[in-house]
């Protein structure tokens, strides 16, 4: 073969390029041709439907306008309705409800409950007749005969509020109401109607008439936390909802519309006078006669009086938001949404913790100038046994002990020393108390003075603020004081201090926030051999059959280990001698081994004692919610007192466990009260409440009341002191008056009413 030269190869090439180029050229000419003749076709058969002058703009315009706007509704209809579509996606949309949470203390007894409050195990064939024909009458006349929107019913809305000049009347079908139970919110937008309308026509798809009815009387929020008429019948009623008569029927119908207004427990008038409106609708729909709801009329519903139930307010909240978190845990296939749950509380110590700070803020609270205060109770597996939130859950739902995140002054030191010890520091190490400075910020202790060589003992002791200062500075050695403080932040975290700590050259002295939850179980640490524990409500979990399905000591959080248990036990002897001899004199317990430390912020803005003993641990807090300054109250002062209080209650028929590092107080708790020091920043105390006006006036009614039966006595002794039986006899109220002699007394805080 005749071999190919480099320009025979390069001709072949451009002789097939220019092929391939002719027959683009040649296809492309021809679809053109082809489409052209194509559309003359097409407009030639179009030309013999024409229709012109008045009939094209008189039929053809205006259909094919409203065809073009039909069409862009529907897509736009469609584009709004697909949050709603996704809401179905789930297979077991039927099945999904909120959680229905009854709460037991650690002993078993009920104590309250969060969540809804509904039972759809009654059928429909079980619930009143009264009850169904008076949620008819008022929610949706129609019911059975509307294909899921009361096309009839949402115009005679419209025109009802039109001419009332506001919302007089609903349109939604029970249909709709029951999508927008289901699957929605109850925001007032246009996306939202839509939506509840697709949804609506797609129940109605899945479901009957009955079936739907059912689920609208189970699921639909009836007040008091309660979902459903069973469970708004047992909450309003005491009863199920089989044994309901007519007038309980229609209060019960009435408050589809507006549960909370119109809830018996909150506004019975109220709530009457919407069950009286129920009467008329049924009467008006032709379901009874006016004769028939006469005595429902003369002899309205009267609801259970719950105004007077005490509920542990604060800690179910706290232990509802954690049941959720445990809920979120269980497999995505599990449905079961109604749980008893035993928690970690004793109503005792509750009660206690209460009653302790209800006395002290309303007998010291004015003058201190203090208005709120919050305690967190713990046991040494983080178990928590009483919170207190706050004054009065009823003004203020907000969870001060939870929620609220305070300076915790002197009392965050311990996690500084801890650091110090941790890092080759030992209780007897000495460190001067002198001038120091970083940067520009001087810290100064109180009264501006300074103790030269002390020990950290002594430091903590008495609250020195140069000290932890100067030990963050060695801690971060070449670094400097910011690795120090690093160490700090880094010892705190495994504490269980969670809330952010910036790091600030004040940090030591403790003026980066914390909350009082987490600052009471991270000294559980101290007590418990350098196991630092999770704070929790939640023992065990069970469904409504009794079935156990989570447990703390399986499934939660186990103890671990932070710190040395010999750095635990140093740690908890120095912070003994706090309450024996320091700040925290107030809070001794009579033969109980006790540790802990004070806190007080800058311009009294915050006062804390956070303690333990062998078998709990305990954090108070008290200032105010405006971080207004209190009238110079510190940690040994009303916090001090008030922990005393709690732990005293906390401690009775309990087994007293020792404190690793820490011997049983010799002196008894009421002397060492009775000594306050006032050498550092946490034993500046208040002057003593001195005796108030009214309290003076009632002592002096009272004496003037004793004098003058002793005058009575006495004149009654003259006259009778021929008779033998009563000559010498000794007057009870001069005896009284004479025991309770001014000269006599030594002066007491005075108690305000």
């Amino acid at each position: 073969m005749r071999q190919l030269l480099p320009s025979d190869w390069k001709q072949q090439l451009r002789h097939f390029l220019l092929d391939f180029d002719a027959r683009i050229d040649s296809t492309v000419f021809s679809s053109g041709a082809a489409t052209r003749e194509l559309y003359e076709r097409y407009s030639a058969f179009m030309d013999r439907f024409y229709v012109g002058r008045w009939k094209r703009w008189i039929f053809i315009e205006p259909l094919s306008e409203a065809a073009t706007i039909g069409l862009a509704g529907f897509v736009l209809l469609l584009a709004l309705a697909v949050p709603a579509f996704r809401e179905t996606a789930d297979d077991n949309w039927l099945k999904k409800s909120d959680l229905a949470v009854t709460f037991l203390d650690r002993y078993g007894n009920p104590i309250g409950s969060r969540g809804i409050k509904h039972n759809d195990a009654i059928p429909l064939e079980d619930f009143p007749d009264n009850l169904i024909k008076a949620t008819l009458s008022t929610e949706d006349r129609r019911f059975y005969d509307h294909f899921g929107i009361d096309v009839a019913g949402t115009f005679r809305a419209l025109v009802t509020n039109a001419q009332a000049g506001g919302v007089r009347q609903g349109g939604s079908s029970i249909t709709q109401q029951l999508a927008k139970n289901l699957f929605l919110s109850n925001e007032r937008t246009i996306e939202r109607k839509v939506n509840e309308a697709f949804l609506a026509i797609w129940l109605e798809t899945r479901l009957t008439k009955n079936e739907i009815l059912k689920l609208y009387l189970d699921r639909a929020y009836m007040g008091g936390g309660t979902f459903g008429v069973d469970g708004a019948a047992h909450f309003y009623f005491n009863k199920s909802v089989r044994d309901i008569n007519l007038a309980e029927a229609a209060m019960l119908a009435g408050l589809f519309k507006a549960p909370t207004k119109y809830a018996p427990h909150i506004n019975l008038p109220a709530a009457r006078a919407r069950a009286n409106v129920v009467l008329d609708n049924m009467v008006e729909a032709g379901f009874m006669t006016e004769g028939q709801v006469f005595g429902a009329r003369r002899n309205p519903a009267t609801a259970v009086d719950r105004r007077d139930e005490n509920s542990p307010n604060y800690y179910l909240d706290w232990a509802f938001d954690e049941m959720r978190k445990v809920v979120d845990t269980f497999p995505k296939s599990y449905t079961e949404r109604v749980f008893v749950v035993r928690t970690a509380i004793d109503m005792n110590v509750q009660h206690a913790a209460e009653a302790a700070i209800e006395n002290q803020l309303r007998q010291f609270g004015r003058d201190y100038h203090a208005t709120q205060a919050a305690t967190v109770v713990s046991d040494l597996d983080g178990g928590v046994r009483a919170m207190v939130g706050g004054r009065d859950y009823g003004a203020s739902q907000f969870n001060r002990a939870v929620d609220a995140m305070r300076q915790p002054g002197s009392s965050f030191k311990p996690y500084v020393y801890t650091t110090a010890l941790l890092n080759g520091f030992k209780p007897t190490s000495t460190i001067v108390d002198g001038p120091v400075c970083i940067g520009n910020w001087c810290p100064q202790n109180y009264g501006h003075s300074y103790s030269g060589t002390v020990t950290l003992t002594q430091a903590l002791t008495r609250s020195i603020n140069v000290v932890p200062v100067k030990l963050s500075i060695a801690l971060g050695g070449k670094s400097g004081p910011k690795a120090g403080r690093a160490k700090i932040i880094e010892v705190a975290r495994r504490f269980g201090i969670v809330t952010p700590l910036p790091d600030t050259p004040s940090l030591p002295i403790g003026a980066d926030e914390v909350n009082v939850l987490e600052h009471a179980v991270a000294y559980v640490a101290f007590p418990n051999k350098g196991k630092a524990v999770t704070p929790h409500a939640i023992l065990e979990v069970r469904t409504g059959a009794g079935d156990l399905v989570w447990r703390w000591d399986r499934d939660g959080p186990q103890p671990r280990q932070i710190i040395p248990a010999s750095v635990a036990a140093d740690m908890a002897g120095m912070m003994s001698h706090v309450v024996s001899e320091g700040t925290a004199r107030r809070a001794a317990l009579d033969g109980i081994p006790t540790a802990g430390k004070t806190g007080t912020t800058n311009n009294y803005r915050d006062a804390w004692f956070v303690g333990y003993t062998g078998n709990f641990t305990c954090a108070v807090w008290y200032g105010n919610d405006d971080y207004s300054p209190t009238n110079r109250m510190t940690g040994g002062s009303l916090p001090a007192q008030t922990w005393h209080d709690i732990m005293v209650a906390a401690h009775q028929g309990v087994e007293i466990k020792p404190i690793p590092g820490v011997e049983v107080l010799a002196k008894p708790a009421a002397a060492n009260a009775a000594a306050l020091a006032a050498q550092d920043d946490d034993a500046r105390v208040a002057p003593p409440p001195v005796l108030t006006r009214r309290g003076a006036e009632i002592l002096v009614r009272i004496e003037k009341m004793l004098d003058d039966a002793g005058k009575t006595v006495g004149k009654t002794s003259s006259l009778d002191s021929a008779n033998p039986v009563t000559t010498g006899s000794v007057s009870p109220a001069n005896s009284i008056a004479s025991a309770t002699s001014p000269a006599d007394q030594t002066p007491t805080p005075a108690r305000k009413n």
